[in-house]
């Protein structure tokens, strides 16, 4: 997709030949002429880029259209040239009611990658991961400070301190030196060269509803079976509602034949704090330096898993960053690999064209059944899906939760959606797969990974930092200016598109090579660089 051929400005863009709605790409100036489609638009005021303004007259009630669906109703009169806003246009999105239909797809050539491979580390269920890392978590929030006391216990011995840190900083203010002498001073040696040791904590596992507890084990069954785990340290108080047997029982159920090492301690079993950590520092640096023994091999491209996400969304993200995704998703679906489509607040408006996407209606009817239960819960707490948009998205172009949705969804390209996952379910098929989970950055990044996602993929306009414990994110800016900016946490940019420096296409093919090199471990993307690990799962009951 280039844009040369909408008018010789290219200070313009029409998504779809059926929008009634353009988009700036640079700032506009009111009142200047601009040739457009063979005719002169003039924006009536001064436009900010990313926005988007009328093609002609709207009077109150008229659809507003773009990417070809209804992303809005006009609220107030708005004149040819004048810019849309929260004001003059609202939220409106198309009723669905059913699958009605099959979309047809043609699959990208994939020729330049059928042969490629990647080097992961191998699991015996056949799974293969990106990383090799062992985990550390606790199954109720009362273990939190046990778990970052055993963090600062096993960084401080087997992490090698290779950033400047800020405690470097002030440590060399105190002793009056250089960073570089108070560097070199706390250097350590890396004890372990294929194994990464990680921590997470969360606030669940007791003092709610017990199907939240129960959707925590599932979530973190997954973090277990995840490939990118190679085993796992879990802590347990005793009395609280996600028991032992319930965390067992959703690995059971998720992965049978499982042979990972997972070590589990009861500290009202075991006694003291000093006891139970003697135990597990031992156990688990003996199982650690076992995990370190395991290495990279060969995989085909099949065997990765590609989470799709955005956060930080700006006007430009459905028109660069997101379709460039979207080329990515159709590449891997071709070459046999998995991919996953999440954020469900960020997929109305267009509910009826990935129905048809579906492969047959008992999935359509899965995906219906739970967007509408989610946007009930929505409603019942008093909003509603219209209010997904926040501040920094409307600031930057998306005015509706619609227009945002039938952006967001261009992640997911044009193949066939082959299953529907509801938050906690792994993924097992080939192909795209759609995962319901909160348009929230963290809960969203976190169910993609305990669903099984080995790398993930983050489009943002506006920026952010977020990374994952396990599974390494991909930040793709949807601008060049945020790159130019926020370097630090940008990994690809996508920016190039708007600029018409380069295709869809080509950035979708960029990122597919980014990912290969990712996976086999010779790059590190940004967010791992600063230790972005979040990790929160979604709680969608009550407190007790």
């Amino acid at each position: 997709m280039t844009y040369d051929c909408y008018g010789n400005s290219k200070k313009l863009i029409k998504v779809n030949p059926a929008d009634n709605v353009i988009v700036a790409l640079t700032d506009l100036v009111q009142n200047e002429q601009i040739m457009f489609e063979g005719t002169t638009v003039s924006p009536t005021t001064d436009v900010k880029a990313k926005h988007k303004i009328t093609e002609k007259d709207f009077s109150i009630g008229d659809d507003i259209i773009m990417y070809g669906v209804l992303v809005g109703k006009v609220a107030k009169p708005i004149k040819k040239g004048e810019v849309i806003t929260t004001e003059n246009v609202k939220h409106q999105s198309e009723k669905v009611f059913g699958k009605n239909g099959n979309l047809g797809w043609t699959p990208p050539n994939v020729d330049r990658w059928k042969d490629k491979t990647f080097n992961g580390y191998h699991r015996t269920d056949g799974q293969v991961g990106t990383k090799n890392v062992w985990l550390f978590f606790p199954l109720v929030f009362c273990e939190n400070k046990n778990i970052e006391k055993l963090k600062d216990i096993f960084e401080n011995e087997l992490m090698p301190k290779k950033e400047v840190s800020y405690k470097n900083l002030l440590r060399s203010l105190i002793e009056e030196k250089s960073i570089e002498e108070v560097s070199a001073k706390n250097l350590n040696e890396n004890l372990l060269d294929n194994v990464e040791v990680k921590f997470i904590n969360h606030q669940g596992g007791c003092g709610g509803i017990r199907q939240d507890s129960e959707l925590l084990a599932k979530l973190l069954a997954g973090y277990v079976n995840n490939p990118n785990v190679a085993g796992a340290t879990v802590l347990s108080l005793g009395c609280q509602n996600l028991q032992v047997d319930i965390f067992k029982k959703a690995l059971k159920e998720m992965s049978p034949n499982s042979d990972k090492e997972i070590l589990i301690y009861e500290q009202q079993q075991i006694g003291t704090t000093d006891q139970m950590f003697q135990m597990v520092i031992k156990d688990s640096y003996e199982a650690i330096k076992r995990a370190n023994k395991i290495e990279r091999k060969p995989a085909p491209l099949s065997k990765l898993s590609i989470g799709l996400e955005c956060g930080g969304s700006d006007g430009f993200s459905g028109i660069s960053a997101n379709p460039a995704l979207g080329v990515v998703s159709d590449i891997f679906a071709a070459l046999g690999g998995k991919t996953i489509l999440a954020e469900f607040p960020e997929l109305c408006g267009v509910e009826q064209e990935l129905m048809n996407r579906c492969v047959d209606e008992e999935k359509a009817d899965k995906f219906l059944t739970l967007m509408k239960a989610f946007e009930k819960s929505v409603v019942d707490a008093g909003s509603g899906f219209d209010m997904n948009p926040s501040p920094g998205n409307i600031k930057d172009g998306l005015i509706t939760d619609a227009m945002k949705s039938a952006g967001a969804t261009k992640k997911g390209g044009t193949s066939p959606v082959v299953d529907v996952l509801d938050y906690g379910e792994y993924i097992s098929k080939p192909g795209l797969s759609l995962l319901n989970t909160p348009g929230n950055d963290a809960e969203c990044t976190t169910g993609l990974v305990g669903s099984g996602a080995t790398v993930v993929l983050f489009t943002t306009g506006l920026g952010n930092p977020m990374g994952n414990p396990i599974a390494p994110v991909v930040k793709i800016s949807s601008n060049t200016a945020l790159i130019n900016r926020m370097s630090d946490i940008i990994d690809v940019n996508a920016g190039t598109v708007i600029t018409g420096e380069k295709t869809i296409t080509e950035v979708g093919a960029e990122i597919v090579d980014y990912i290969i090199e990712l996976a086999s471990g010779n790059v590190e993307t940004k967010a791992d660089q600063l230790k972005q690990d979040v990790f929160i799962p979604w709680k969608r009951g009550v407190s007790l």
